[in-house]
């Protein structure tokens, strides 16, 4: 009875150790994705910073103005901490990996966390569809 739940045991320790240290997604860009509007017509680069901006905040993300055409965005999700930039035109938009903190990078194997990915589809779909619901 003893070896039965020693072999148990074991296993749930082979178990947890091979969860823990499987390893992340790849690195999840947006590059060069270009900025469409409802109308067709080009927006201003003040418009396309204010559909970013307001896209990120929408999701929680915390967005600053590094300078004209760039945008870096924080999303603190518990211990987690992601950090991107967002540099942008009239024309076209990417969000690029910038930091960080507890998400398991491997700058070698360019791996991340997998909640990452989700994290930054969502943030292109939500840029995507303020710049195109804004109608400029």
């Amino acid at each position: 009875m003893r070896s039965v739940w020693s072999t148990i045991a074991i296993s749930c320790l082979v178990l947890v150790a091979v969860i823990g240290c499987r390893g992340g997604g790849q690195i999840y860009q947006v590059k060069d994705a270009p900025i469409q509007t409802a109308t067709g017509k080009e927006p201003s680069l003040e418009d396309v910073q204010k559909g970013i901006i307001a896209a990120g905040v929408g999701l929680g993300w915390q967005m600053q103005v590094a300078k004209p055409g760039e945008i870096i965005g924080t999303l603190n999700v518990r211990s987690h901490q992601a950090v991107v930039s967002i540099p942008y035109t009239t024309k076209q938009y990417s969000i690029l990996y910038k930091d960080s903190n507890n998400l398991k990078y491997n700058a070698e194997k360019q791996t991340i966390h997998e909640n990452y990915s989700g994290w930054i589809q969502r943030l292109d779909g939500a840029i995507r569809s303020r710049l195109t619901a804004a109608g400029m």
